[in-house]
């Protein structure tokens, strides 16, 4: 019997279905939009620049609404119903991989989703849904106390200064690897690269699992 040949370091897996990538463009698209309308709307020197004020608004409540749209069309996909599976599955190997200070160097093989991401894919959908209640209770302010609408005005301002945060963080993570790039943009990664940053997933793809 011949020996099993390992695939060559420079040949390409495939990592994310297109509906994975239509989501995550759909958000990121939403998202900055959001963001900047929201800025506009909150500081008076960009309100000033933008002029119709109005506009604005509506464009920030409309995205604002139209954002759990992808996510939940994307329940349809079976590649999207297996990811969120392990996105929302954190093990003892998460937590091993959050402690270490090597926990890029490979030397920890995780699955698919390393702990930062299953962190920041929960802190996103959590973030959905919150910004649209809190946003819905803004907006249909009539429908509520007074007490209701400043504890979301209060939430939903403060809760905006966060999701900035983590996505001046997520964006910075994503210009340092250009092959994770590369695999939200076409959904394939080279097997050098799934071995050094998903070695646990790398192997599985090499078995056939």
């Amino acid at each position: 019997m011949g020996a099993t040949t390992s695939p060559s370091p420079d040949a390409r897996i495939a990592r994310f279905s297109r509906a994975e990538r239509w989501v995550h463009r759909s958000i990121t698209v939403l998202m900055i939009v959001l963001i900047a309308t929201a800025a506009a709307l909150y500081f008076p020197d960009i309100s000033v620049l933008v002029g119709n004020r109005p506009i604005i608004s509506n464009i920030h409540v409309i995205a604002g609404f139209v954002i759990p749209i992808p996510l939940i069309l994307a329940l349809a996909s079976r590649a999207f119903r297996q990811d969120a599976e392990l996105l929302n599955r954190f093990t003892a190997q998460d937590w091993k991989w959050l402690r270490s200070r090597d926990r890029r160097s490979g030397r920890i093989p995780v699955g698919k989703f390393n702990a930062g991401q299953k962190l920041n894919a929960a802190f996103s959908v959590g973030s959905i849904i919150i910004m649209l209640a809190t946003g819905s209770i803004m907006f249909f302010n009539s429908w509520f106390p007074d007490d209701i609408r400043t504890g979301a005005t209060f939430v939903h301002d403060w809760l905006t200064l966060a999701i900035v945060a983590v996505v001046v963080g997520h964006t910075y993570k994503a210009l340092m690897d250009a092959e994770a790039r590369t695999g939200m943009r076409t959904g394939h990664v080279s097997t050098r690269w799934a071995a050094r940053e998903h070695g646990q997933w790398a192997e599985q793809q090499r078995l056939g699992g």
